[in-house]
């Protein structure tokens, strides 16, 4: 059987970079990892001759690290409909994600479908098929998955019907996967916790499971339904360490890496700090029988 392939959102800043985000997976004792190409919140990214990118697979090499994966910056917004130089930035932007994912050697990046700004899901959706079938071509050089959303503000993607319909709009839809992130499923308003099986049977049904490719592993500070988006730690929320547990362990996902994207806590050794939760949180998940966690 292989390995659960579980790990978190890193870093990659300072001298080291891609070599910085590689030990800190492994510091998590992680065996794969998410991580942004720079900044969310901006297009400023270095070469990528600095980014020490040979250094960082032989590292992963020698510790059985095989996969990771990238997230699209929060900035890329295909669906704005209102102002077509955001448009513009978000193709012109992403195209070129794509091609430090794959010169990186990931084979995926997550990208937040797109918000459309008041005009409507139905534009919105109209505005993300164009622009993917601007960047998507048969060589296109790895996958892009698109993440389920909570349906905060103008979201889209927060049903799975809105994610099948950008599939069936994509001419190179083959080049689509899908990120299934507990949390904002959870606040979208399906129930993960009593019924992940009849979920996954309703995605199965629109789009297929074998297109989920990367899970995200966050527990909800709402209640589902909610649709407002606030990561909670690992048994510390509303959906809950069981569930997460079976989620992470359900066979038919065993070879689909799941990132964690919990919050950071307040240190034990000094109250002012706050440090990644990620190690115990990815020994909590991986161990055969979970134990209770007072939220």
């Amino acid at each position: 059987m292989n390995p659960l392939k579980i790990g978190s959102h890193v870093g990659m800043k300072g001298k080291e970079m891609f070599l910085g985000s590689v030990k800190e997976a492994l510091s998590y004792d992680a065996n794969t990892f998410m991580l942004y190409t720079g900044a969310p919140q901006n297009t400023k990214r270095k070469e990528l001759s600095q980014l020490h990118i040979p250094e960082a697979h032989a590292l992963m090499k020698e510790k059985d690290i095989h996969s990771f994966v990238v997230h699209a910056p929060y900035i890329i917004n295909l669906a704005n409909t209102v102002k077509p130089e955001i448009f513009r930035l978000a193709v012109e932007f992403l195209s070129l994600e794509i091609e430090r994912t794959a010169a990186m050697g990931s084979r995926i990046l997550i990208l937040h479908p797109g918000s459309h700004v008041g005009e409507g899901a139905q534009k919105g959706t109209s505005k993300i098929i164009e622009g993917l079938n601007e960047i998507l071509t048969a060589d296109t050089p790895c996958l892009l998955a698109l993440e389920t959303m909570a349906g905060k503000g103008s979201e889209i993607g927060h049903s799975f019907e809105e994610l099948a319909a950008i599939y069936d709009g994509v001419t190179h839809s083959e080049k689509l996967r899908v990120c299934f992130d507990t949390c904002h499923v959870n606040d979208a308003g399906y129930d993960i916790v009593n019924d992940f099986d009849g979920v996954i049977d309703n995605f199965q049904h629109l789009i297929g499971k074998d297109q989920i490719s990367v899970f995200h592993i966050n527990d909800s500070k709402n209640a589902r339904g909610a649709r407002k988006d606030r990561h909670a730690n690992i048994g510390h929320g509303t959906i809950g360490l069981n569930a997460l547990h079976a989620i992470v362990h359900h066979p038919d996902f065993t070879d689909v890496p799941k990132i964690l994207e919990t919050p950071y806590i307040v240190s034990p050794e000094n109250p002012e700090k706050q440090v990644a939760p990620y190690r115990e949180e990815i020994a909590l998940l991986r161990s055969a029988f979970p134990v209770s966690v007072q939220s």
